[in-house]
């Protein structure tokens, strides 16, 4: 477990340096298109930096306001705070993590924060109302097995960058559309890094799915692992799992960029009537996690 806590902190540090070049070299094309010269390379390191920090810093709040979730309180999710309380104690923390609520009928949860000591767990209000104490309790456990393992850093930060990217992507190529119909230069030069700058926002989409992808598979069934060492009762975690897998509902709330963050997969990707998954699924199927789950019994 030190190993992979390990591999996720080192694993943070390079998505986070990939980033801060990506996005440097996006910003920097688009300033080319506005003609801003030498100022471009400048104003592109700025930006970069900047928006490392604030997303390094503010991650957990940027997903949360995504997903409008809510705080929770006492009065209104008192077995989900009493399980928590508990949970921590038995995991070890030294800070409890903080408790949100989505409004939202399918059953999925997510822990996000860029440490341990800024932690949040975020359930959904179908969640609550469908799994009863035990279920509820594996999958707190779980997300909790995230923080413990330093998960959430790695999903918050790569989260907000995914839609940063493809937004700024976005934009720069409606730049570059914009003037080769306004520009009337025939300058080699200037087709070359428009060309260059098109391209390079057209992979865009598929590098931030690489990020996502950079989250591996393995940290859930970890998760699942761990969860099972601070109940001590696998048969919550796999009944909860399963109530979510037959859920007919889609998590409203969730969006290509915080998919990889929840419990389950949140979208429905079926083939034939049953769940699908492939080399671009963001979570290992149920029936996997099931499977290991009952060899740990």
């Amino acid at each position: 477990m030190f190993e992979d806590i390990k591999r996720n902190k080192i694993k943070t540090g390079a998505i986070v340096g990939v980033f801060l070049l990506f996005i440097t070299l996006i910003v920097y094309f688009i300033c080319i298109a506005f003609d801003l010269g030498v100022l471009s390379i400048v104003i592109a390191l700025i930006f970069s930096i900047g928006m490392t920090f604030a997303t390094y810093y503010n991650c957990d709040k940027i997903v949360l306001a995504s997903c409008h979730a809510r705080p929770a309180t006492k009065e209104e999710d008192l077995k989900l705070v009493n399980i928590l309380d508990a949970l921590v104690i038995s995991a070890g923390l030294n800070v409890k993590p903080k408790l949100y609520v989505v409004e939202d009928p399918h059953p999925n949860a997510f822990a996000t924060g860029r440490n341990p000591q800024n932690s949040v767990i975020c359930v959904t209000t179908g969640l609550l109302q469908k799994l009863d104490y035990y279920e509820l309790e594996g999958v707190v456990a779980h997300e909790l097995g995230h923080i413990k393992n330093y998960d959430i850093r790695l999903s918050a930060v790569i989260s907000v960058m995914v839609g940063l990217i493809v937004m700024l992507a976005d934009w720069g190529t409606r730049s570059f559309l914009w003037r080769s119909m306004d520009d009337d230069s025939d300058s080699k030069t200037g087709t070359f890094v428009m060309v260059f700058g098109i391209f390079l926002m057209a992979l865009s989409p598929i590098f931030a799915k690489l990020l996502q992808l950079a989250v591996s598979r393995r940290r859930e069934f970890l998760a699942d692992a761990t969860a099972v060492e601070l109940t001590r009762n696998p048969n919550g975690l796999i009944s909860a799992l399963q109530k979510i897998e037959a859920d007919p509902n889609e998590l409203k709330t969730a969006t290509n960029a915080t998919s990889h963050m929840y419990i389950a997969e949140p979208f429905k990707k079926e083939v034939n009537g049953k769940k699908h998954t492939n080399w671009f699924s963001t979570h290992p199927s149920t029936e996997e996690r099931i499977e290991a789950l009952r060899k740990i019994k």
